[in-house]
Parts: structure tokens; C-alpha cells; sequence
């Protein structure tokens, strides 16, 4: 076979692969969106890892603003609010399951919780531990009626369960600010790293609860 005839197979080749890229590329970001969110009609995995990551940007955020609180950083504003939007993503994404109501008072509850943080937070730097215990009251009741909202919801999210898991959370918080306050890095990572794990159980948790409740919305 002579090289005039392989020139256009070969070109057509080339073509075709050009073509298929932008689609590709689509897919790919089509793909990404779905897995940034919880949406009917994901699989069960995709939904897993859209939860997993809405929770673990809770606790990076968190991190990051007491880093920045305690420290006086110039970005503490800017990082505050990026932690209260996460507050919103994650009532954003049980929205297709519950409804919009349901989305906005999950957003409300999580807010509470970071704003009361940011309280306790304050207080702590500034040594007033009578301001911590009313704080931290506050912040446990919060935790309850997240926990009540949660199992009224689904009755795959026992309130027992779900509040033992948030308690937990709010403990590993406290963790993560009293170290930083004493300038124990080896405590405060510590503590960040048990954050991270104990959140990922929070997320499957939910994801399981919400795969139980609706088994037909996803493939």
C-alpha cells in the first residue's frame, strides 16, 4: 500500500480524536458537578463522595478559621465566611431530598454552630472561661437540635446515634482550639487528623440514611 493512501486514514484519525475531546471534556466537568453534590439519580458511590466532601471542607474550614482567629490573621473575614458558606452547601444538598424548607433550617442549624464556635473561639483567647461554659452549653444544645431535626427527617439517623457523632465532633473542636491556644502542634494535629476521620463516619452516616430512605432514586 502506497503512503497517498494512509495520509487520510491517518488524518481522519486525528480528526476524530480532536472531536471527541471537547465531549470528553464535558463529561468529565458534567461528572464533576455531580460529584460535588448530593443529586437524585447518582450512584450510591457518587453520592458517598459528594457528602464526604461537603463534610470535609467542615472541618478543614474550621481549622483554618481557628488558625486564623487565634493567630489575628488578616484573613479571618474572608475565611469565616467561606466556613458559613460550606454551612449552606451542605443544607443546599439535602434540598433535592427534603425540600427546600428542610435545606434552608439544616443551614440555619449549621450556622448556629459556627457561629457559636466563633464565640468560643473569642472567649477562649481571651481567657474567659465563665464566657467558654455559657458558650459551650449553647453549642451542645445546638448539637441536639441539629440531632433532632436529622432523625425527625430520616429514620435511618437515630438521634441517639446522630448526636453521640456530633458531641464527638464538638469535642475533637475544642481539642483542636485548646492545643492551638498552648501552641501543642503535635496535639493540635492530632486532633485535626481524628477531626477528619471521625467526620468522614458522619458523612457516610447521612449518605447510608438518605441511600436507605430513597433506594430508588439512585442507580
Amino acid at each position: 500500500m502506497n503512503k497517498t493512501r494512509l495520509q487520510p486514514i491517518g488524518l481522519l484519525c486525528v480528526s476524530l480524536a480532536l472531536a471527541v475531546l471537547p465531549l470528553q471534556g464535558q463529561a468529565a466537568a458534567q461528572e464533576q458537578v455531580r460529584l460535588e453534590r448530593p443529586v437524585p439519580g447518582q450512584s450510591k458511590m457518587q453520592l458517598a463522595a459528594a457528602m464526604r466532601k461537603l463534610w470535609m471542607e467542615h472541618v478543614i474550614w474550621t481549622r483554618n478559621y481557628i488558625v486564623s482567629a487565634v493567630d489575628g490573621l488578616a484573613d479571618q473575614d474572608q475565611v469565616l465566611a467561606r466556613l458559613l458558606k460550606n454551612q449552606q452547601d451542605i443544607g443546599d444538598a439535602i434540598k433535592p431530598f427534603y425540600g427546600e424548607a428542610a435545606g434552608h433550617k439544616l443551614a440555619e442549624l449549621l450556622r448556629e454552630h459556627i457561629v457559636i464556635a466563633g464565640k468560643i473561639v473569642g472567649a477562649a483567647k481571651q481567657g474567659d472561661q465563665a464566657q467558654v461554659q455559657q458558650y459551650n452549653k449553647e453549642w451542645y444544645r445546638n448539637a441536639d437540635d441539629i440531632a433532632e431535626f436529622l432523625s425527625r427527617a430520616n429514620p435511618h439517623w437515630p438521634k441517639k446515634e446522630v448526636l453521640a457523632m456530633l458531641h464527638r465532633h464538638l469535642e475533637l473542636v475544642a481539642d483542636a482550639l485548646r492545643a492551638r491556644l498552648q501552641k501543642d502542634w503535635e496535639a493540635d494535629i492530632r486532633a485535626f487528623d481524628q477531626g477528619e476521620e471521625h467526620i468522614l463516619m458522619l458523612a457516610d452516616t447521612l449518605s447510608q440514611g438518605i441511600q436507605k430512605q430513597f433506594p430508588k432514586k439512585f442507580r
